[in-house]
């Protein structure tokens, strides 16, 4: 775990332990304003991870009940997670950003959405002995669904409602619908979630039901990155860092390079499943090492590029509920 740091004069970096994940940790980030200070990605709920935010907050001069808003990039528990908790300690709001749904809001009846999930992962071509590793049950929706309810959302270009601060949300969606970055001008910080990264690339894929093509506004939203060209960057995990516009640059390369990949994959006429696809695409340690969450990470993954490819011109018959691609070779998009 790394040390709590103040990064700038009222800015402090708290690492959270991600329980049980490779990631490690979340890195909260304390803003502390005039009288009020937020806190943003509480992170991963758990007792250990309680007791650390705190002695964190101690770091800083404060405790929970001085926290006034804590702000979320996005609903995904190594985020969200903790906000339920400090909300319960400090009373302050908890906020998302204006796009951002939650699980809750997908489908309401529990065993509908298992029963959907799993049905969407079986059309997708995946054999019945691992539907039950790749699918969502009701225990994985009762974590999904036990975080707090935001009292704010906060929209692209709005400051954040903290007396003392001017810090600017910026919309990202991609990694998740209704994804922000926060843009410190004064401190020429940007906090970039699980947006931009230092090392990893981050996970775009086909979950959320409403949203429709999210590689598409990942790639987009890569390009609003530019207003932190020369700030230094405070992402959620790994660490800080310098040099934003190259590693844009090679998450925008990454990204379309793996489109290229499922292009070649569909036009060798070897895929007629998102399963299919996905098989033959190079993973890190191969695509037979890849179970549980991961493999249903890669699938979801794999369906983002087929929907990116369809959106850009490719003849690409995929459905959500129902995915069976297939491609003309002679219609290409250009992947640029």
């Amino acid at each position: 775990m790394p040390a709590v740091e103040e990064v700038r004069p009222g800015v402090w970096s708290i690492p959270v332990p991600f329980i049980n994940n490779p990631m490690r940790y979340t890195l909260a980030y304390l803003l502390v304003g005039d009288g009020e200070a937020a806190l943003v990605d509480p992170g991963w709920d758990s007792e250990e991870g309680w007791e650390i935010l705190q002695a964190g907050l101690a770091a800083a001069g404060l405790q929970p009940a001085d926290i006034t808003g804590i702000v979320v990039t996005h609903f995904h528990p190594d985020h969200l997670g903790m906000a339920a908790r400090l909300r319960a300690a400090s009373g302050a709001w908890v906020a998302l950003g204006a796009d951002e749904p939650l699980a809750v809001q997908w489908r309401g009846d529990p065993q509908l959405f298992v029963a959907a999930d799993r049905v969407q992962f079986a059309a997708w071509g995946v054999p019945a002995e691992f539907l039950n590793e790749v699918t969502f049950n009701t225990d994985t929706w009762a974590q999904l669904t036990s975080v707090d309810q935001p009292q704010r959302r906060l929209a692209d270009g709005e400051l954040l409602p903290i007396a003392g601060l001017r810090v600017r949300v910026l919309a990202t969606p991609g990694h998740t619908p209704g994804h922000i970055c926060l843009v410190d001008e004064a401190n020429q910080l940007i906090l970039t979630g699980d947006h931009v990264l230092p090392r990893i690339t981050p996970h775009v894929s086909l979950e959320a039901q409403i949203h429709a093509n999210p590689l598409a506004d990942y790639l987009q939203s890569l390009q609003v990155m530019a207003v932190g060209a020369e700030m230094e960057v405070l992402p959620a995990h790994e660490y800080r860092f310098r040099g934003l516009p190259e590693r844009v640059a090679e998450l925008q390369d990454h990204t379309l390079e793996r489109s290229r990949e499922v292009i070649a994959v569909l036009e060798s006429g070897t895929a007629a499943t998102v399963w299919d696809v996905s098989k033959q695409l190079g993973w890190s340690r191969g695509f037979a090492s890849l179970r549980g969450f991961t493999l249903r990470l890669a699938l979801a993954e794999t369906a983002s590029h087929l929907v990116y490819l369809s959106g850009q011109g490719m003849a690409v018959d995929i459905e959500v509920s129902r995915g069976a691609p297939s491609l003309k070779p002679s219609l290409k998009p250009s992947l640029k």
